[in-house]
Protein backbone atom coordinates (compact mmCIF):
# COMPACT_ATOMS: atom_id res chain seq x y z
CA UNK A 1 0.00 0.00 0.00
CA UNK A 2 2.97 2.04 0.57
CA UNK A 3 5.10 3.32 -2.59
CA UNK A 4 8.60 1.82 -2.43
CA UNK A 5 10.25 5.89 -2.89
CA UNK A 6 7.28 7.58 -0.79
CA UNK A 7 6.72 11.50 -1.45
CA UNK A 8 7.35 13.94 0.95
CA UNK A 9 4.58 14.06 4.16
CA UNK A 10 1.87 16.55 3.04
CA UNK A 11 -1.30 15.60 6.10
CA UNK A 12 -2.86 18.73 5.17
CA UNK A 13 -2.62 18.56 1.24
CA UNK A 14 -4.02 14.70 1.72
CA UNK A 15 -6.88 15.12 4.06
CA UNK A 16 -10.58 15.66 2.90
CA UNK A 17 -13.95 16.24 4.14
CA UNK A 18 -14.86 12.54 4.46
CA UNK A 19 -11.23 11.94 6.39
CA UNK A 20 -12.35 14.45 8.86
CA UNK A 21 -15.83 13.23 9.11
CA UNK A 22 -14.41 9.13 9.17
CA UNK A 23 -12.06 10.59 12.12
CA UNK A 24 -15.10 12.13 13.87
CA UNK A 25 -17.28 8.73 13.34
CA UNK A 26 -14.44 6.74 14.68
CA UNK A 27 -14.23 8.35 17.53
CA UNK A 28 -17.85 9.00 18.18
CA UNK A 29 -18.13 5.27 17.72
CA UNK A 30 -15.19 4.47 20.12
CA UNK A 31 -16.86 7.17 23.22
CA UNK A 32 -19.90 5.98 23.05
CA UNK A 33 -19.93 2.07 22.88
CA UNK A 34 -17.78 1.76 26.18
CA UNK A 35 -17.18 5.52 28.30
CA UNK A 36 -19.97 4.10 30.37
CA UNK A 37 -18.28 0.90 31.31
CA UNK A 38 -15.40 3.01 32.94
CA UNK A 39 -17.93 5.53 34.71
CA UNK A 40 -19.47 1.81 35.96
CA UNK A 41 -16.07 0.43 37.02
CA UNK A 42 -14.51 4.07 38.97
CA UNK A 43 -17.88 4.22 40.85
CA UNK A 44 -18.18 0.81 41.40
CA UNK A 45 -14.58 0.71 43.06
CA UNK A 46 -15.39 4.39 44.70
CA UNK A 47 -12.94 6.53 42.59
CA UNK A 48 -13.48 10.51 42.77
CA UNK A 49 -14.74 12.45 39.89
CA UNK A 50 -11.77 13.61 39.48
CA UNK A 51 -10.23 10.38 39.33
CA UNK A 52 -12.76 9.22 36.68
CA UNK A 53 -12.23 12.26 34.61
CA UNK A 54 -8.02 11.64 34.93
CA UNK A 55 -8.50 8.45 33.95
CA UNK A 56 -10.53 9.45 30.50
CA UNK A 57 -7.63 12.07 29.88
CA UNK A 58 -5.43 9.72 30.15
CA UNK A 59 -6.40 7.04 27.69
CA UNK A 60 -7.82 10.46 25.39
CA UNK A 61 -4.09 11.85 25.35
CA UNK A 62 -2.11 8.43 24.63
CA UNK A 63 -5.07 7.27 22.10
CA UNK A 64 -4.29 10.92 20.50
CA UNK A 65 -0.47 10.85 20.27
CA UNK A 66 -0.25 7.29 18.91
CA UNK A 67 -3.16 7.78 16.00
CA UNK A 68 -1.06 10.68 15.13
CA UNK A 69 2.59 9.47 15.38
CA UNK A 70 2.18 6.45 14.54
CA UNK A 71 -0.27 6.95 11.26
CA UNK A 72 2.13 10.07 10.68
CA UNK A 73 5.61 7.55 10.37
CA UNK A 74 3.79 4.78 8.64
CA UNK A 75 1.11 6.42 6.29
CA UNK A 76 -1.56 3.86 7.12
CA UNK A 77 -4.94 4.33 9.34
CA UNK A 78 -2.98 3.14 12.77
CA UNK A 79 -5.88 3.46 14.90
CA UNK A 80 -5.85 3.15 18.71
CA UNK A 81 -8.33 2.69 20.86
CA UNK A 82 -8.75 1.88 24.86
CA UNK A 83 -9.58 -1.97 25.49
CA UNK A 84 -13.56 -2.37 25.92
CA UNK A 85 -13.64 -5.63 27.23
CA UNK A 86 -10.05 -4.42 29.55
CA UNK A 87 -13.04 -1.56 31.08
CA UNK A 88 -15.98 -4.38 31.14
CA UNK A 89 -13.40 -6.42 33.02
CA UNK A 90 -12.73 -3.74 35.74
CA UNK A 91 -16.15 -3.40 37.02
CA UNK A 92 -15.97 -6.64 38.98
CA UNK A 93 -12.34 -6.34 39.32
CA UNK A 94 -11.43 -3.11 40.60
CA UNK A 95 -13.41 -3.05 43.66
CA UNK A 96 -11.50 -5.83 45.07
CA UNK A 97 -7.76 -4.22 45.40
CA UNK A 98 -6.58 -0.38 45.88
CA UNK A 99 -6.61 1.91 43.18
CA UNK A 100 -2.49 1.86 43.47
CA UNK A 101 -2.49 -1.71 42.98
CA UNK A 102 -4.75 -1.71 39.67
CA UNK A 103 -2.18 0.96 38.29
CA UNK A 104 0.31 -1.73 39.25
CA UNK A 105 -1.70 -4.35 37.41
CA UNK A 106 -2.24 -1.68 34.41
CA UNK A 107 1.85 -1.08 34.53
CA UNK A 108 2.39 -4.97 34.73
CA UNK A 109 -0.19 -6.25 31.64
CA UNK A 110 1.24 -2.75 29.53
CA UNK A 111 5.02 -4.14 29.94
CA UNK A 112 3.82 -7.51 28.77
CA UNK A 113 2.69 -5.86 25.71
CA UNK A 114 6.00 -4.69 25.38
CA UNK A 115 7.84 -7.71 25.65
CA UNK A 116 5.54 -9.35 22.96
CA UNK A 117 6.50 -6.15 20.69
CA UNK A 118 9.82 -6.21 21.57
CA UNK A 119 10.54 -10.04 20.85
CA UNK A 120 8.59 -9.88 17.76
CA UNK A 121 6.48 -12.51 17.97
CA UNK A 122 3.19 -11.06 17.45
CA UNK A 123 4.56 -10.32 14.10
CA UNK A 124 5.32 -13.96 13.10
CA UNK A 125 2.11 -15.08 14.20
CA UNK A 126 0.21 -12.50 12.25
CA UNK A 127 2.51 -13.38 9.18
CA UNK A 128 1.11 -16.89 9.23
CA UNK A 129 -2.78 -16.24 8.83
CA UNK A 130 -3.79 -16.41 5.40
CA UNK A 131 -5.24 -13.14 4.03
CA UNK A 132 -9.23 -14.69 3.79
CA UNK A 133 -8.60 -15.55 7.23
CA UNK A 134 -8.16 -12.39 8.57
CA UNK A 135 -10.65 -10.91 6.12
CA UNK A 136 -13.46 -12.95 7.45
CA UNK A 137 -12.22 -11.82 11.17
CA UNK A 138 -13.01 -8.70 10.15
CA UNK A 139 -16.21 -9.17 8.62
CA UNK A 140 -16.99 -10.88 12.02
CA UNK A 141 -16.16 -8.60 14.09
CA UNK A 142 -18.22 -5.61 12.17
CA UNK A 143 -20.93 -7.79 11.49
CA UNK A 144 -23.04 -7.45 14.81
CA UNK A 145 -22.22 -3.47 15.00
CA UNK A 146 -24.08 -3.36 11.12
CA UNK A 147 -26.55 -5.09 12.38
CA UNK A 148 -27.11 -2.77 15.04
CA UNK A 149 -29.24 -0.22 12.43
CA UNK A 150 -31.78 -3.05 12.55
CA UNK A 151 -32.18 -2.46 16.40
CA UNK A 152 -32.05 1.26 15.65
CA UNK A 153 -35.10 1.28 13.15
CA UNK A 154 -37.00 -0.74 15.98
CA UNK A 155 -36.36 2.58 18.24
CA UNK A 156 -36.57 5.29 15.89
CA UNK A 157 -37.74 4.43 12.38
CA UNK A 158 -38.43 7.57 10.85
CA UNK A 159 -35.38 8.69 12.03
CA UNK A 160 -33.16 5.77 11.07
CA UNK A 161 -35.07 5.10 7.24
CA UNK A 162 -34.39 8.49 6.57
CA UNK A 163 -30.74 8.05 7.41
CA UNK A 164 -30.44 4.97 5.54
CA UNK A 165 -32.05 7.02 2.54
CA UNK A 166 -29.71 10.02 2.69
CA UNK A 167 -26.86 7.36 2.96
CA UNK A 168 -28.22 5.51 -0.58
CA UNK A 169 -29.04 9.31 -2.15
CA UNK A 170 -25.34 10.16 -1.48
CA UNK A 171 -23.84 6.88 -2.56
CA UNK A 172 -25.50 7.55 -5.79
CA UNK A 173 -24.83 10.99 -6.21
CA UNK A 174 -21.44 12.19 -4.07
CA UNK A 175 -19.90 8.96 -3.04
CA UNK A 176 -17.16 10.49 -0.66
CA UNK A 177 -19.70 11.80 1.19
CA UNK A 178 -22.83 9.24 1.99
CA UNK A 179 -21.74 8.87 5.55
CA UNK A 180 -21.43 12.75 6.12
CA UNK A 181 -24.82 13.01 4.21
CA UNK A 182 -26.61 10.61 6.81
CA UNK A 183 -24.73 12.17 9.63
CA UNK A 184 -26.53 15.49 8.52
CA UNK A 185 -29.80 14.13 8.13
CA UNK A 186 -30.11 12.55 11.28
CA UNK A 187 -28.58 15.38 13.36
CA UNK A 188 -31.23 17.34 11.89
CA UNK A 189 -33.62 14.94 12.30
CA UNK A 190 -32.79 14.18 16.24
CA UNK A 191 -33.28 18.07 16.76
CA UNK A 192 -36.73 18.34 15.29
CA UNK A 193 -37.88 15.27 17.25
CA UNK A 194 -36.66 16.88 20.03
CA UNK A 195 -34.68 13.97 20.48
CA UNK A 196 -31.23 16.46 21.42
CA UNK A 197 -30.60 17.13 25.35
CA UNK A 198 -28.16 19.36 26.38
CA UNK A 199 -29.71 20.18 29.82
CA UNK A 200 -26.87 18.86 31.93
CA UNK A 201 -24.05 19.87 29.48
CA UNK A 202 -21.52 22.47 31.24
CA UNK A 203 -17.89 22.93 29.72
CA UNK A 204 -15.07 21.73 32.17
CA UNK A 205 -11.69 20.78 31.69
CA UNK A 206 -10.10 17.53 32.57
CA UNK A 207 -7.27 17.47 35.15
CA UNK A 208 -4.52 14.88 35.38
CA UNK A 209 -4.64 13.12 39.15
CA UNK A 210 -1.69 10.98 39.69
CA UNK A 211 -1.64 7.76 41.66
CA UNK A 212 1.26 6.12 42.50
CA UNK A 213 1.68 2.53 41.60
CA UNK A 214 1.61 -0.42 43.84
CA UNK A 215 1.83 -4.02 42.64
CA UNK A 216 0.86 -7.02 44.48
CA UNK A 217 0.14 -10.47 43.40
CA UNK A 218 -3.61 -10.18 43.86
CA UNK A 219 -3.82 -7.58 41.83
CA UNK A 220 -1.98 -9.32 38.97
CA UNK A 221 -3.70 -11.66 39.18
CA UNK A 222 -7.11 -10.25 39.49
CA UNK A 223 -6.39 -7.42 36.95
CA UNK A 224 -2.52 -7.73 35.22
CA UNK A 225 -2.63 -11.24 33.50
CA UNK A 226 -6.27 -10.65 32.30
CA UNK A 227 -5.73 -7.29 30.93
CA UNK A 228 -3.25 -8.27 28.70
CA UNK A 229 -4.78 -11.28 27.41
CA UNK A 230 -8.81 -9.72 26.35
CA UNK A 231 -5.63 -6.70 25.26
CA UNK A 232 -4.07 -9.31 22.65
CA UNK A 233 -6.92 -11.95 21.88
CA UNK A 234 -9.67 -9.03 21.60
CA UNK A 235 -7.70 -5.69 20.82
CA UNK A 236 -4.47 -6.10 19.10
CA UNK A 237 -5.09 -9.52 17.05
CA UNK A 238 -7.98 -7.90 15.36
CA UNK A 239 -7.13 -4.83 14.93
CA UNK A 240 -4.12 -5.95 13.08
CA UNK A 241 -6.24 -8.25 10.99
CA UNK A 242 -8.23 -4.92 9.87
CA UNK A 243 -4.81 -3.24 8.72
CA UNK A 244 -3.72 -6.25 6.89
CA UNK A 245 -7.26 -6.99 5.34
CA UNK A 246 -7.57 -3.39 3.97
CA UNK A 247 -4.08 -3.87 2.37
CA UNK A 248 -1.90 -1.97 4.83
CA UNK A 249 1.16 -4.18 5.59
CA UNK A 250 2.63 -2.32 8.99
CA UNK A 251 4.89 -4.01 11.36
CA UNK A 252 2.54 -5.38 14.33
CA UNK A 253 6.17 -5.04 16.58
CA UNK A 254 6.53 -1.07 16.56
CA UNK A 255 3.16 -0.34 16.95
CA UNK A 256 2.42 -3.20 20.47
CA UNK A 257 5.43 -1.51 21.82
CA UNK A 258 4.49 2.07 21.08
CA UNK A 259 1.04 1.47 22.74
CA UNK A 260 3.05 -0.66 25.36
CA UNK A 261 5.07 2.27 26.63
CA UNK A 262 2.39 4.73 26.27
CA UNK A 263 0.14 2.52 28.42
CA UNK A 264 2.43 2.43 31.04
CA UNK A 265 3.10 6.33 30.85
CA UNK A 266 -0.16 7.08 31.41
CA UNK A 267 -1.49 3.99 34.01
CA UNK A 268 -0.17 6.29 36.57
CA UNK A 269 -2.80 8.63 35.67
CA UNK A 270 -5.29 6.14 35.43
CA UNK A 271 -5.25 4.57 32.19
CA UNK A 272 -5.51 0.81 31.90
CA UNK A 273 -4.54 0.19 28.35
CA UNK A 274 -4.34 1.23 24.86
CA UNK A 275 -4.46 -0.72 21.96
CA UNK A 276 -4.78 -1.35 18.33
CA UNK A 277 -8.39 -0.94 17.25
CA UNK A 278 -10.74 -3.31 14.97
CA UNK A 279 -13.98 -1.43 14.74
CA UNK A 280 -13.06 2.04 14.75
CA UNK A 281 -10.35 1.17 12.52
CA UNK A 282 -12.20 -0.19 9.44
CA UNK A 283 -14.17 3.36 9.59
CA UNK A 284 -11.00 4.45 8.86
CA UNK A 285 -9.11 1.77 6.60
CA UNK A 286 -12.09 1.71 4.30
CA UNK A 287 -12.59 3.34 1.43
CA UNK A 288 -15.42 5.43 3.25
CA UNK A 289 -11.88 7.56 4.49
CA UNK A 290 -10.92 8.64 1.38
CA UNK A 291 -10.74 7.17 -2.43
CA UNK A 292 -6.71 7.20 -2.34
CA UNK A 293 -6.08 4.20 0.23
CA UNK A 294 -2.45 5.88 0.49
CA UNK A 295 -4.50 8.72 1.93
CA UNK A 296 -6.48 7.39 3.86
CA UNK A 297 -3.81 7.52 7.09
CA UNK A 298 -5.40 11.33 7.55
CA UNK A 299 -8.36 9.89 8.71
CA UNK A 300 -6.58 8.42 11.35
CA UNK A 301 -5.05 11.22 11.96
CA UNK A 302 -7.93 13.64 12.51
CA UNK A 303 -9.19 11.03 14.75
CA UNK A 304 -6.48 11.77 17.05
CA UNK A 305 -7.10 15.18 17.03
CA UNK A 306 -10.57 14.43 18.01
CA UNK A 307 -9.32 12.19 20.57
CA UNK A 308 -7.51 15.18 22.13
CA UNK A 309 -10.13 17.11 21.95
CA UNK A 310 -12.23 15.00 24.23
CA UNK A 311 -9.35 14.25 26.49
CA UNK A 312 -8.95 18.20 27.45
CA UNK A 313 -12.60 18.36 28.00
CA UNK A 314 -12.97 14.54 29.56
CA UNK A 315 -14.63 16.08 32.73
CA UNK A 316 -17.87 16.83 30.67
CA UNK A 317 -17.70 14.20 27.70
CA UNK A 318 -20.09 11.46 29.03
CA UNK A 319 -22.87 14.39 29.33
CA UNK A 320 -22.37 15.91 25.26
CA UNK A 321 -22.45 11.81 24.18
CA UNK A 322 -25.39 10.86 26.40
CA UNK A 323 -26.89 14.15 24.59
CA UNK A 324 -27.32 12.29 21.40
CA UNK A 325 -29.83 9.79 20.56
CA UNK A 326 -28.63 5.80 20.68
CA UNK A 327 -30.33 5.05 17.69
CA UNK A 328 -28.18 8.42 15.69
CA UNK A 329 -25.40 6.92 16.97
CA UNK A 330 -25.81 3.05 16.05
CA UNK A 331 -26.90 3.99 12.44
CA UNK A 332 -24.05 6.30 11.78
CA UNK A 333 -21.58 3.62 13.10
CA UNK A 334 -23.30 0.66 11.00
CA UNK A 335 -23.45 3.00 8.05
CA UNK A 336 -19.75 3.83 8.20
CA UNK A 337 -19.12 0.38 8.28
CA UNK A 338 -20.99 -0.86 5.46
CA UNK A 339 -17.86 -0.87 2.90
CA UNK A 340 -15.78 -2.41 4.75
CA UNK A 341 -18.21 -5.56 5.83
CA UNK A 342 -18.44 -5.83 2.12
CA UNK A 343 -15.01 -5.92 1.89
CA UNK A 344 -14.35 -8.34 4.26
CA UNK A 345 -17.06 -10.89 3.12
CA UNK A 346 -15.91 -10.46 -0.74
CA UNK A 347 -11.86 -11.04 0.28
CA UNK A 348 -12.90 -13.83 2.72
CA UNK A 349 -14.61 -16.22 -0.56
CA UNK A 350 -11.96 -15.13 -2.64
CA UNK A 351 -10.01 -18.04 -2.62
CA UNK A 352 -12.06 -21.23 -2.98
CA UNK A 353 -9.89 -23.54 -1.11
CA UNK A 354 -10.15 -21.33 1.74
CA UNK A 355 -14.28 -20.60 1.78
CA UNK A 356 -15.39 -23.23 4.36
CA UNK A 357 -12.40 -22.03 6.63
CA UNK A 358 -12.89 -18.39 5.87
CA UNK A 359 -16.80 -18.89 6.88
CA UNK A 360 -16.40 -20.70 10.70
CA UNK A 361 -13.92 -17.57 11.11
CA UNK A 362 -16.52 -14.99 10.30
CA UNK A 363 -19.20 -17.11 12.38
CA UNK A 364 -17.67 -17.89 15.31
CA UNK A 365 -16.51 -14.09 15.44
CA UNK A 366 -19.56 -12.98 14.30
CA UNK A 367 -21.30 -15.01 17.46
CA UNK A 368 -20.09 -12.39 20.23
CA UNK A 369 -19.29 -15.56 21.97
CA UNK A 370 -17.02 -16.11 25.50
CA UNK A 371 -15.15 -18.65 26.17
CA UNK A 372 -12.75 -19.25 28.91
CA UNK A 373 -12.99 -15.54 29.35
CA UNK A 374 -11.47 -14.63 26.13
CA UNK A 375 -13.76 -12.87 23.40
CA UNK A 376 -14.93 -14.81 20.33
CA UNK A 377 -12.45 -12.74 17.98
CA UNK A 378 -9.66 -14.84 18.73
CA UNK A 379 -11.72 -18.15 19.32
CA UNK A 380 -12.77 -17.30 15.30
CA UNK A 381 -9.00 -17.16 14.41
CA UNK A 382 -8.28 -20.50 16.26
CA UNK A 383 -11.49 -22.18 14.27
CA UNK A 384 -10.99 -21.21 11.39
CA UNK A 385 -6.83 -21.62 11.50
CA UNK A 386 -7.66 -25.10 13.39
CA UNK A 387 -10.49 -25.81 10.19
CA UNK A 388 -7.59 -24.85 7.15
CA UNK A 389 -4.91 -27.58 8.83
CA UNK A 390 -7.82 -30.57 9.13
CA UNK A 391 -8.76 -29.78 5.14
CA UNK A 392 -5.28 -29.20 4.35
CA UNK A 393 -3.85 -32.29 5.89
CA UNK A 394 -6.78 -34.15 4.52
CA UNK A 395 -5.71 -33.11 0.84
CA UNK A 396 -2.24 -34.09 1.59
CA UNK A 397 -3.02 -37.11 2.66
CA UNK A 398 -5.34 -38.61 -0.20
Amino acid sequence: MQDAAPTRLRPLADTSTSAVVAGFIAMLTGYTSSLVLMFQAGQAAGLSSGQISSWIWALSIGMALCCIVLSLRYRAPVMIAWSTPGAALLITSLPQVSYGEAIGAYILASGLIVLIGLTGTFDRLMRRIPASIAAALLAGVLFKIGLEICVAAEQQPILVIAMLLAYLLGKRLWPRYAVLCALIVGSVLAGAFGLLDFTGFQLQLATPEWTTPSFSLAAAISIGIPLFIVAMASQNLPGMAVLRANGYDVPASPLLTSTGLMSILMAPFGSHGIHMAAISAAICAGPEAHEDPRKRYTAAVWCGVFYAIAGIFGATLASLFSALPAALILSIAALALFASIIGGLTQAMSEPNEREAALITFLVTASGMTLAGVGSAFWGIVAGLLTLAILNAGKRTA
